[in-house]
């Protein structure tokens, strides 16, 4: 019973009160959602100690991502075949600072050195021999498979992350399907896949059947099957960042559940580690979304199978330097891979940390040489990294970037307190010239064919 001493509560306290309920609750709730997840994931050991290993970017996430061609369970309804290998493999090389991500597929039919695998529980292992760069995880599963690609390609990765069939299906269901173009009717046994011609959305068995398909739709090839499913990502990604997927709840909770009750990653790569990336893309613009095949040419001793071109190396190396491999289309959007910005217009001061006498004037002397504008040299004040590292103020990163550029092993940073003034600190790890700037001319787009994840003219 309610008195004249009685308090009631103004309106602005029971909202206040109930806002506070709906945050409890709320995060409860979200608690138990991201409990869920973490339950779905698979793990596998990889000890990645057993081989030697390119040496890893600051900044920069490289993923070996695969499509599992297993036909066990449920995916026993694609055919029969023993054991497990990579029907698509691609490494996703996700830059973190700057919102930009790079997937190199790499064919099945490429052909390669491969070193030998260990053998281990369930697997057989072999020899160093020449072979198809998809055929060593049937022999020595998926750290035989993660070996062979930093070996061939020169990338540190970082982690993988393997679906299979029945989870690529239920991941495109989860979103409504994705819509796509198709130029050509298409009736494809092999790959359950039978559609009309026409602009249409396709649910996951077809998406599934789409992205498998290769001897009924173009010229029947690897290299064919890669462009579609090339394709098809670019407008998955679309579909998933989309309004209408992007506002529902129900849409992202199904969508993240598909995805998480069907892959198999590494143990470090966690729901933590996913929901940074996915931080460090929300704003991503779809034209900083590259697909590329890695450059290749015909084998010579056999017609039906490929090797590497010339032009591989410096993709790779690019890569794990984390350098922009944006066209000109960026040039001129004043983003993160702007490459307009020139020596003489970049202001540095030189910090020595590395225990070298005289080691700054050294520096200022070359980069004065190369263009740059020094303003002091010195000891380092407010910070001492021992990994050299170029730090810049907010706005500031593509001129960090030129000048890391022309270091042999210099990462960048953005620190507060800066402003126009680049901050040069040579760690305990340095190297001195020599860096990796020449490389930063290639072009996913312009020089090896590539396509973005942006919205491309169809024939429908």
């Amino acid at each position: 019973m309610s008195g004249p001493s009685s308090q009631r509560l103004s309106t602005g306290k029971w909202v206040a009160c109930v806002a506070t309920a709906l945050v409890i609750i709320a995060s409860l709730l979200s608690y138990g959602w991201y409990q869920g997840l973490v339950g779905n994931i698979t793990t596998a050991q990889v000890d990645t100690d057993e081989w030697d290993r390119p040496t890893s970017v600051e900044g920069v996430m490289n993923i070996l991502v695969i499509g599992s061609d297993v036909r066990s369970g449920e995916n026993a309804d694609y055919g029969a075949a023993e054991g497990a290998r990579p029907d698509t493999m691609l490494i996703a090389s996700i830059n973190v600072d700057n919102g930009a991500a790079t997937l190199v597929n790499l064919p099945r039919d490429l052909m390669v050195d491969l070193p030998g695998c260990e053998a281990t529980e369930g697997y057989e292992g072999m020899s160093p021999q020449e072979g198809m760069i998809s055929s060593v995880m049937t022999f020595g599963g998926v750290g035989c498979q993660w070996q062979v690609v930093e070996q061939v390609t020169g990338v540190h990765l970082d982690h993988f992350l393997m679906m299979d069939f029945v989870g690529f299906k239920d991941m495109v269901d989860s979103i409504g399907g994705v819509e796509m173009c198709i130029p050509e009717p298409v009736d494809d046994p092999k790959a359950h896949l039978v559609l009309d011609a026409g602009l249409q959305t396709l649910d996951g068995e077809d998406s599934l059947g789409f992205v498998r398909s290769r001897y009924a739709q173009g010229d029947g090839s690897d290299l064919s099957r890669i462009d579609r499913q090339q394709e098809f990502m670019g407008a998955m990604l679309r579909e998933v960042l989309s309004s209408d997927v992007m506002t529902s709840p129900v849409t992202i909770t199904r969508f993240l559940g598909a995805v998480t009750d069907s892959i198999t990653t590494d143990e470090g790569l966690t729901v933590d580690t996913m929901a940074d990336i996915a931080i460090s893309m929300r704003e991503v613009d779809l034209d900083r979304v590259q697909f590329v095949t890695v450059p290749n040419g015909a084998h010579p001793a056999d017609e039906n199978r490929i090797i590497m071109s010339d032009a591989a190396p410096a993709l790779f190396e690019a890569i794990n330097n984390g350098e922009d491999l944006g066209g000109d289309g960026d040039e001129d959007d004043g983003g993160p891979g702007e490459s307009s910005v020139e020596p003489g217009d970049v202001s540095v001061e030189i910090a020595n940390n590395t225990g070298i006498d005289g080691l700054a004037l050294e520096i200022q002397a070359v980069l004065v040489q190369e263009g740059f504008v020094v303003t002091g040299t010195g000891n380092p004040d407010q910070r001492a990294p021992d990994a050299t590292t170029v730090y810049h103020g907010p706005g500031d990163e593509a001129a960090a970037k030129l000048l890391a550029d022309s270091l042999t092993n210099a990462r960048t940073e953005e620190a507060e307190g800066l402003e126009q003034t680049l901050e040069l600190v040579a760690g305990s790890d340095w190297e001195g010239f020599g860096g990796s700037s020449s490389g930063s001319d290639l072009s996913i787009t312009d020089d090896l064919g590539g396509v973005t994840a942006e919205k491309q003219e169809s024939a429908c």
